[in-house]
């Protein structure tokens, strides 16, 4: 069965990569959530997405100008005026531990913000973090710097990489493999259904983003890849549950 991992949590719905966007994934039945992670000024790892904190709070500037005390002051809802309580920006570490309380073993994508901006050391402090909390069997990390993933390759081979990736990248299975990575995260224009079973079968998962058109769901269903990420996880579930399984 096709999983479903909830995009920045449920990124449609909710203030993305913020604890409640994590936990409504969870709520409304995902089987994981995709997150990012950059640097602070003071070395902490970050969930939010962009290299600046502009589009999605109310500060202004890099994460890496700012220290982890400073980033929490700024609200990460700023556009969803009926959350009242205010969201920071969570640590990394406040999401693994979320993670290794919860009864629901979902799985945690963590993507890795180094292909703009050179963060020195944010492999090792996410490997020391996912292994602290002994989920290196619940964690996947993906990245489009590929030279990051093999560094994390070689620090623990026990965490599954994924490589991403947004042109047509030829036998992307083939690659992963040269890598010795373990699944590929292509765009979804780039996930055509040859390139997907090839890859299952040769076992590379597959796991397209951002899957948030019905249409496009039902046909990753029916392709039998091993996760979508979407936006709308609540929707893709309610979907799911009409499929027949995949053949």
């Amino acid at each position: 069965m096709t999983k479903i991992f909830g995009h920045r949590g449920a990124a449609g719905t909710h203030p993305e990569n913020t604890m409640i966007s994590f936990e409504e994934a969870i709520r409304a039945g995902a089987d994981g959530i995709e997150l990012d992670v950059h640097l602070t000024k003071d070395g902490i790892p970050v969930v939010i997405h962009d290299e600046q904190i502009d589009r999605t709070t109310d500060g202004t500037g890099y994460v890496r100008d700012l220290t982890y005390e400073e980033l929490k002051t700024y609200n990460a809802a700023k556009d969803f005026p009926e959350i009242t309580e205010g969201q920071a920006i969570p640590s990394l570490e406040e999401v693994l531990s979320f993670a290794a309380a919860s009864k629901m073993l979902f799985i945690l994508n963590i993507e890795l913000k180094n292909d703009i901006e050179d963060y020195p050391g944010l492999e090792e402090k996410v490997i020391e973090m996912i292994t602290q909390f002994q989920l290196e069997q619940r964690v996947i990390l993906s990245s489009f710097n590929h030279y990051s993933l093999m560094k994390c390759m070689k620090m623990n081979p026990q965490i599954e990489t994924a490589v991403l990736y947004m042109e047509g990248l030829y036998q992307p299975y083939e690659y992963a493999k040269k890598l010795g990575a373990r699944s590929i995260h292509p765009v979804l224009h780039a996930a055509k259904i040859d390139i997907i079973q090839l890859s299952e079968q040769s076992g590379i998962s597959v796991r397209p983003f951002t899957v948030n058109d019905e249409e496009a769901m039902l046909q990753f269903f029916e392709s039998g890849c091993s996760a979508i990420i979407t936006d709308f996880p609540e929707k893709a579930f309610l979907l799911r549950k009409k499929q027949k399984p995949a053949r």
